[in-house]
């Protein structure tokens, strides 16, 4: 048997690589991979994976805890916490209007997605729009669609995924069409 995969040697890796991974998940500024982490503690994925789940169940009854988003790790505020974080936050986060909610789905479920696509759908320029999910980061340019003009493509980023709290847009729901059926998304919150 391998030494890192005897309990005892998983558990003092663990215990030594604590304060590391805590300190990277601090500072950084974007969320990190296991694969990252690793990397920049010399340690093995395997001991990252248990590390970070040790930092879990430990940060799990607390203000900040640690979170699974885009693809990385990184500390958040706990929703506990949440209504005093807010009154700390003022002025209150900014929401989206429904114009840009609804650009906003349709890029995130059709992506790469040109501008005139997102007009095509909801039925009105979108300028305005784009320009606002591009400024909140929300979307960014994916390159040029190879068709006459050359369009700009726009997708969604990795700060989309952390804002919605999306692993990946594997957990996008699901659009029900039927053969035919014009695509018409539901923004109205359950």
């Amino acid at each position: 048997m391998d030494d890192i995969e005897s309990p005892e040697r998983l558990e003092e890796a663990v215990l030594r690589m604590t304060a590391p991974v805590e300190a990277l998940l601090f500072v950084a500024g974007e969320p990190l991979s296991i694969k990252q982490i690793a990397k920049l503690i010399r340690a093995s994925e395997v001991e990252i994976a248990a590390t970070l789940q040790r930092i879990e169940t430990d940060y799990a009854e607390r203000g900040v805890v640690l979170r699974e988003v885009a693809g990385g790790y990184r500390f958040a505020t706990s929703p506990l916490a949440r209504a005093a974080v807010e009154a700390y936050l003022l002025p209150p986060k900014t929401t989206l209007s429904t114009p840009a909610m609804e650009a906003l789905a349709i890029v995130a479920h059709m992506q790469p997605v040109t501008k005139s696509e997102i007009e095509s759908i909801r039925g009105v320029n979108s300028d305005s729009v784009v320009n606002t999910l591009l400024d909140r980061n929300l979307i960014a340019e994916a390159g040029r669609k190879d068709v006459v003009g050359r369009p700009m493509q726009y997708k969604t980023t990795a700060f989309f995924l952390e804002s919605f709290g999306l692993r990946s847009l594997d957990e996008l729901p699901q659009l029900e069409l039927d053969p035919g059926q014009p695509l018409e998304l539901n923004l109205v919150a359950e």
